[in-house]
Formats: C-alpha cells, structure tokens, sequence
C-alpha cells in the first residue's frame, strides 16, 4: 500500500496540468446583477464565474469567497451589478507546464485559481482543490499547513521540517529549480504568517507599504542555508507624519525579524533587513538610492549593492515595488558603461577551483578538503545578472535569466544549455549535502562540501562543470576589456 501511495505520488510531480479534466469557462456580463451571478453559480454548481463577453474579453471573475467577504459581509445589495464586486487579479498558466509548477504559481500569488492559456486564449480554468486532489502527500498538503499555522512555536516546526522533506524530494530525483522554490514558498509563507501576527500585535500599518526579500530568496533560489535579506518601502507622507510612520515600521521590522529568527530562519550577519534603518524608507528615498547606486558606477559600490537588483515582493502592496523598479529600468536605460564593466568584474572575482593540471582545488578545513558551493556557484548568478539588467530583462531567477537571454540572442543554445545544467547540478549537490549534514550528522547547514563524500563521477562532473564556467568567464573577460 505504501509502495502504491508512492507510485501516484511520484506521478504526481510529471503530471502536466493539460492532464486535468479542467473547467470550462463560464461568462456573465459585467452589467448582470450579483443575485443573478450567484443563483447561476449555484445552478451550476461552481465557484468561480468569470465576467466579459468571450474568452478574449475576461474583465474580472467572482468565487464563493467574493459573495461572503464583498456581498454579505460588505453589506452590499444583490441587485448590484456584478462588476462592483468582481476580483481582477487574474493568474494564468499554460496546459504544459506541470502541476508542481501550476500550485507553486498558486501558492506565490495567493490564488485559489488558475486560467489555463494556450496561443493566446484562455481555454479553462483550474482551482486549488483540484490540483492537490492528484497529492495526496507531499510537500504542498505541507505548504498548505504551514498558510494554517499561526503561532511561532508551530511555524518553527514546520521549518523544521525542511530538510528531511528536501531530502524526500531529491531523492525522488525533483529538478534542483523547484526544491528552491518550494523552500522559498514554505520560507515566504511562514513570513507571511509572522507579518500577519505582528500587525495584529500592534495595529495596522499608518501607510501603504511592502515588504520584499533580496539576494537569494528574491531570486527564488533558496536553500536550507538561509538567512534573512529584507526591505520595506513605504508610501511618501506629509512631512509632519514622516517620523510617526517611520517609527512603526522600524518597530514593525524588528519584531518580523525577531520572529523570523525564533523560528530558524536567522538574522542577516550583514544586516540587510529591514530592521536596519538604512533599509527602511518611504518610496522616493528608495528611488534616490538606485539613482546614486547607478550613477556612482563604483566598483565598491557594484559590490555592495547588487543583491539590490534582486527584488521580490512577498506581502504588502507590490505596486510600490514595481513602480521603483519602473523607475531602476529608466535609470539602467541611461547608466555608463562603467556602471556594467563593474558589475562584470563582480562576476570575474570567484574563478572556479581548478589546478593548473585540471584538478579540483580545495581549501583544508576540519582536517578535511572542501570547496565552496556556494562561491562556486556565484559567477553564474552575477553574469546572468548583469546582462539581465543591460537587456532590461527584470526576471530574478538566475535559470529564467539565461533562458531569456537565449531568446534575445544574447546566449546562444549551446551556451545556456551549458549554463543552465552547471548551475541546476551545483545546486542539486548543494541541497543534497545540506540535508544530510543536518539529517545524518545533526548539524548546522553549510555551503562547503567535502571532497571525501564525492564520486568519481561527481568529481569528473564537476571538474567539467569548472571548466565550462572557467571558458565563459574568460569569453566575458574579453567582452569587458571592449565593451558590455
């Protein structure tokens, strides 16, 4: 039996979302009336009806929970048109891409439902339930108590449970691409959680604001090594309320932060938290920041900031986000090219290591030879990075970076293949090793990996993955030495 659960389990994760038997869409006009809406819904028995005229023309959609939380709760009139009430933040996915992907999508933009696109039209729909009907275990039931988990001693446990579910899932051979990001929505969902908590705690917040996580979490690649990068911006207000918002959200801050920290997800060594005062400000004091950063085109300053250039945002009003990165995207149209060559050379300081008789080299630590992942890994982050931002590409994730940058012409197939496997392999080995330094040897998580714990055929592997990083740094050093 146990073997049978495993089975549908596993087929589970190569499922695409075609394979579901998924809705049909059902229109209303916009002008109908919310009585009439919900007695089709119940006629119908649906709970999700979607408003416009066509499949080319969707303005909105309304569920079960729009009728209790806008109509009953709100207080407003059946008799209202619909389109008072109907929601707008419509999500879509295409019928390839897999179940995993579809209710990772799910999780990440808080929706219950999915359109399902293909050649431009939306040719049904898809709701949570009925993805995670196909799992009946695993670590999406897990996402799903976590978002139900609310005190710090139960949100704990649950990051707790990470690396042997992380363990669980590589084993099962998952794409190294979406361990990441299922650590990065049980991470983003637990601080969700504490926000939520601490705004209970000490009363709404006096301005609109957002809170966004950097660095590696902002690019959906995190691991079980994991500290905290993050930021607020908040709305600009009338100079005699500036300092009475400010001091809410630096107390806001301290006590997200310290939550976090309780729970296991530690505090920043670098301070990059928002707790920090100098990474809490109003909208345009952000704004002045990227300006300054862009136009001081240090190589100090191209150091200290890139991870900036990271964003994401994970709960709070995501229209100040991207009306500052609408604002980076303007200031990257007009940046020197000093600003990109020190960027570059960002990319060009960590050499993978290889001896000059194409052996790995490895530093003594513990008695024992190790490399750094990590470190290993960071070239292939800061160069599709920089060419991100120069081809005004504002994807964070370092895989979905390369492959859009194929597309442009900027990679070409074989390099991006190249590129995309050394990273998804060096991430799988990271994730490996520190699951079972915490699961075998009941220790910390680290990025440092024993060379005594690899295979032969782990260590050709990565001897050939030092070599392709190796050659691309040195074509990119020729291309910095002219232009970017």
């Amino acid at each position: 039996m146990k073997q049978e659960t495993v089975f549908l389990s596993d087929q589970f994760y190569s499922k695409q979302v075609r394979e579901l038997h998924f809705r049909h869409l059902r229109f209303e006009n916009s002008s109908a009336s919310i009585r009439s809406c919900a007695e089709r819904m119940a006629r119908e028995q649906v709970s999700c009806l979607f408003i416009g005229e066509s499949s080319q023309q969707i303005q909105g959609y309304i569920t079960d929970i729009t009728l209790r939380d806008r109509v009953l709760a709100g207080g407003i009139s059946p008799e209202t048109p619909v389109s008072q009430i109907m929601e707008y933040n419509m999500v879509s996915i295409h019928p390839d891409s897999s179940l995993v992907e579809a209710l990772m999508l799910m999780f990440r933009t808080k929706s219950r439902y999915l359109l399902v696109r293909e050649n431009e039209q939306f040719i049904g729909w898809i709701s949570r339930t009925k993805v995670l009907t196909e799992q009946s275990q695993g670590p999406f039931m897990f996402i799903q108590s976590v978002k139900e988990a609310r005190q710090i001693p139960e949100l704990k446990g649950k990051w707790d449970r990470m690396p042997e579910i992380i363990d669980l899932l590589l084993s099962r051979g998952m794409r190294a691409g979406i361990v990441n990001q299922i650590i990065s929505t049980v991470a983003d969902t637990i601080t969700q959680r504490v926000i939520e908590r601490v705004i209970k705690e000490i009363g709404p917040a006096p301005a609109k604001f957002v809170f966004f996580v950097l660095g590696s979490e902002g690019r959906g690649e995190l691991t079980l090594k994991t500290d905290q990068d993050n930021a607020i911006i908040y709305e600009d207000k009338a100079n005699e309320q500036r300092e009475m918002v400010r001091a809410y959200f630096l107390d806001f801050a301290t006590r997200v932060s310290t939550a976090l920290d309780q729970i296991g997800i530690d505090f920043c060594e670098g301070e990059l938290m928002a707790m920090n005062p100098k990474w809490t400000h109003s909208l345009s004091h952000w704004k002045r920041n990227y300006e300054q950063w862009i136009s001081d085109a240090s190589q100090e300053t191209a150091m200290n900031y890139t991870t900036f250039f990271d964003c994401r945002a994970i709960y709070g009003e995501a229209d100040l986000l991207e009306e500052l990165q609408i604002h980076m995207g303007k200031l990257l149209e007009k940046a020197s090219e000093r600003f990109y060559i020190n960027l570059g050379h960002n990319a060009l300081q960590f050499e993978p290591p290889l001896t000059f008789f194409r052996n790995i080299k490895s530093e003594k630590i513990d008695g024992e030879n190790q490399i750094n992942i990590k470190q290993i890994m960071r070239p292939i982050v800061d160069l599709a990075r920089v060419y991100a931002l120069k081809y005004q590409i504002f994807e964070t994730n370092t895989v979905k970076r390369i492959e859009l940058l194929r597309q442009r012409g900027v990679f070409s197939d074989s390099e991006s293949q190249e590129l995309i496997h050394a990273f998804n392999y060096l991430m799988s080995l990271r994730l490996e090793n520190q699951s079972q330094l915490i699961l075998t040897e009941n220790s910390k998580p680290k990025n440092y990996l024993k060379l005594s714990s690899l295979t032969k055929v782990q260590s050709v592997t990565l001897t050939e993955i030092f070599k392709v990083i190796r050659d691309f740094q040195a074509r990119i050093k020729l291309t910095f030495t002219r232009s970017l």
